[in-house]
């Protein structure tokens, strides 16, 4: 066992915002319970109806949940990277995944075994505390999300959709696909192709062969729907 001395000496820094709002002790206590793991593209981490493993704070690229409907390949409502977590189900009591979580932007991350997960929790007030305000959050960008997908047009989604890679990226440069943009937004490839060209028309971004390049961010936000800003203010109002 490591003695008090050392978890008071724990990491400064996770490069995970939900670990960093943490004490340190609390922070330390958690990380002797994780491994950093690598996170492909295209990894599949979680699908539908699949009891959890592992939970998972990320320390860099993007991770998209989306929703499967039967006799459809399915739809994004959240992304979540580093200032997030994979696995709130647990803090509810659930140990079954709902919906679908995809690698969209390698990276790595602290994975935990859900059960040592869930035994720190159930002795953290502190943690416990920390992690009810992120599933507020995610919580939010959910209930905005299905709102955006009914009420707002491609183009000003796909806007939106671009902004928030780009800030769980923190690059101009987005390797993505048509298909994939398709599929996340639940529309057919040739809707993102028209978005994206009119986007690109504008002088916003640029856009072949899978990248998209960020030329113009006060354009873009002026593009996207209502629910960027939305989606911002909720990190700042309600995750300190």
């Amino acid at each position: 066992m490591k003695s008090e001395l050392q978890l008071r000496e724990g990491p400064v820094t996770t490069s995970n915002r939900v670990l960093d709002l943490l004490p340190r002790k609390e922070r330390a206590r958690i990380l002797m319970l994780a491994k950093q793991v690598e996170l492909p593209l295209s990894q599949e981490l979680y699908e539908v109806g699949e009891k959890v493993r592992y939970v998972y704070f990320p320390s860099a690229g993007v991770i998209s949940l989306v929703a499967v409907i039967e006799g459809s390949p399915g739809v994004e409502l959240a992304l979540l990277g580093r200032e997030g977590m994979l696995g709130v189900e647990v803090l509810l009591g659930n140990s079954v995944s709902p919906l679908r979580a995809l690698v969209q932007a390698s990276g790595s991350a602290w994975r935990i075994e859900r059960h040592k997960f869930e035994l720190t929790l159930a002795g953290s007030p502190v943690l416990r505390h920390c992690m009810q305000q992120y599933l507020s959050l995610l919580v939010r960008q959910l209930v905005t999300s299905a709102a955006c997908l009914r009420f707002h047009l491609i183009g000003p989604r796909l806007a939106r959709f671009l902004l928030l890679m780009q800030d769980r990226v923190c690059s101009d440069e987005l390797i993505i696909t048509q298909e994939f943009l398709a599929l996340m937004l639940g529309v057919r490839r040739v809707g993102i192709s028209a978005a994206a060209a009119a986007l690109q028309q504008c002088g916003l971004i640029r856009y072949q062969r899978g990248q998209v390049h960020i030329l113009d961010r006060s354009g873009l936000e002026a593009a996207a729907c209502r629910c960027c800003v939305s989606d911002r203010l909720a990190m700042i109002r309600d995750f300190q």
